[in-house]
């Protein structure tokens, strides 16, 4: 199995930072054993113009079978396969396991190109897709990724065989890596439809954790989850719902997935935790008679609507770092119907919390939701100068998970973390106390809330801080 990542450089971009971003040096092939064979990972070509990684995995079919009933392990079928040439499960498995920390979007050599778009080229020269070409533009093109996908021939010698089920995909576009890295785990088994390993509750906990942020916003999501678990229903309910819950969406919107049923029904009367923390953000924001919102880190721009939805908010911003995310809540704002009223409320840009903008001066609030354990700890403190200290609006609202609460959930396990991209997550006392410093640094008073159901044990599955200016800008300068 094999498959190649290229990265075309750029002014002011070395391609070979491909190795650091990957955590692979380029001059160093490297090898690593897995439970069905070794993934192997070299570079055809490394130089300032362009970079080339390639993870060839070479399966052991002996290694797939041991430990199996002895009727399995004898099978015929377990040895003569088409295994060690086409991408399947098992190549997502190796990208998982080789690839982990660059999936994860970390990179300590060059953080700074962790969350930004590069010109990617990815290739598998052979990957089941039943569906054909089309398929495979189906899955990736909404994706942002340009797609070129041929049918492989049965036999290149005798034209009259036909297709195979194979097909040559190329995808290229400006893509962060480990989203890149994401798409190729989840959507190289789905585009198979079959997985080499008994398909159990934890691959729900992988799925949301590889496809949030993109998943739930998908056209075809439900096909995608369905194929992923392996037409489990149940599993692709459970995971449909927390995809919603994670990426801020509404389960209505992920009803392509299973037949209505009682539990689809069941999932869609529950509120998701999305909607009550929306509503706690707005009753705040009501509270302190704010006017000039913004929502930073906005994200698929779900609370976004909901401030232009209400005329007391006055100047709305949406701004997040994602280029891809702010494609997405264009969408789902419908920026090119929006009438000019309304689109006159609205700025839309992209921006950093890490690095001072002028164009965030002059708020009456601000909003961060879900957004401050998304940020590496070592530059959390630049984010509080960003917002507190130079953009100071008059009240700041943040929201991120409970730890504490994550016993309560079947995904994630407990011990990890709810989202793939977490840096950090706090318990109540650790957030108190980040808030009542940041308050005491920057002027501001600060008082904690609780979202969702409250758990007499651990408390309750969300926490809020407002905080409240008491001291001018100059002052605090």
């Amino acid at each position: 199995m094999f498959l190649t990542i290229s990265l075309t450089g750029s002014p002011g971009t070395d391609a070979t930072d491909l190795g650091f971003l990957l955590h692979k040096h380029p001059e160093r092939p490297q090898s690593q054993s897995l439970a069905v064979g070794t993934a192997h990972v070299f570079y055809p070509e490394a130089t300032a113009r362009r970079c080339t990684a390639a993870l060839l995995l070479e399966v052991d079919p002996v290694g797939l079978v041991r430990g199996r009933r002895r009727g399995d392990a004898f099978a015929l079928g377990n040895y003569v396969n088409d295994r060690p040439y086409a991408a399947s499960s098992l190549l997502a498995v190796a990208l998982g396991r080789v690839f982990r920390t660059a999936m994860g979007g970390r990179c300590d050599a060059r953080p700074e190109l962790v969350g930004r778009a590069l010109p990617l080229e990815v290739r598998v020269p052979a990957l089941p897709c039943p569906g054909g070409p089309e398929a495979a533009r189906e899955y990736f093109a909404p994706l942002g990724w340009r797609v070129s996908a041929g049918a492989v021939p049965l036999d290149a010698t005798v034209p009259e065989w036909g297709e195979s089920r194979y097909v040559d995909l190329t995808l290229t576009g400006e893509v962060r890596l480990a989203d890149a890295l994401s798409h190729l785990y989840v959507l190289l088994p789905a585009l198979d439809g079959a997985k080499h390993y008994w398909v159990g509750p934890d691959e729900v906990d992988k799925l949301v954790r590889a496809g949030s942020g993109w998943l739930g916003a998908h056209p075809h999501r439900g096909r995608i989850t369905r194929r992923y678990l392996d037409r489990r229903e149940s599993l692709t309910r459970a995971a449909l719902a927390r995809l919603a819950e994670v990426d801020d969406l509404e389960p209505e919107a992920l009803d392509d997935a299973v037949p209505a049923d009682e539990a689809v029904e069941a999932v869609q009367r529950r509120v998701p935790l999305a909607r009550l923390r929306r509503a706690a953000v707005l009753e705040v924001l009501r509270a302190a008679g704010a006017r000039r919102v913004a929502d930073l880190g906005c994200g698929s721009g779900a609370l976004v609507a909901e401030l232009l939805a209400e005329p007391a908010f006055t100047d709305v911003v949406a701004v997040d770092v994602s280029a891809r995310a702010l494609e997405v809540a264009a969408r789902t704002l419908r920026l090119d119907r929006m009438g000019p009223r309304q689109r006159d409320r609205l700025r839309i840009f992209q921006s950093s919390l890490v690095y001072r903008d002028e164009r965030l001066a002059g708020l009456d609030a601000a909003v961060l939701v879900e957004v401050v354990e998304h940020v590496d700890p070592s530059r959390l403190g630049a984010l509080e100068r960003c917002v507190f200290g130079s953009a100071a609006p008059g009240t700041v609202v943040v929201t991120t998970p409970n730890v504490e609460y994550n016993v309560r959930y079947e995904t994630p396990a407990p011990g990890r973390f709810r989202h793939a991209d977490h840096r950090f997550e706090w318990t109540r006392a650790e957030f108190a106390a980040w808030g009542a410093r940041v308050a005491e640094r920057y002027g501001y008073t600060v008082r904690l809330l609780p979202v969702g159901e409250v758990d007499p044990e651990v408390g309750s599955p969300t926490q809020l801080a407002v905080f409240t200016r008491t001291t001018t800008e100059e002052e605090v300068a």
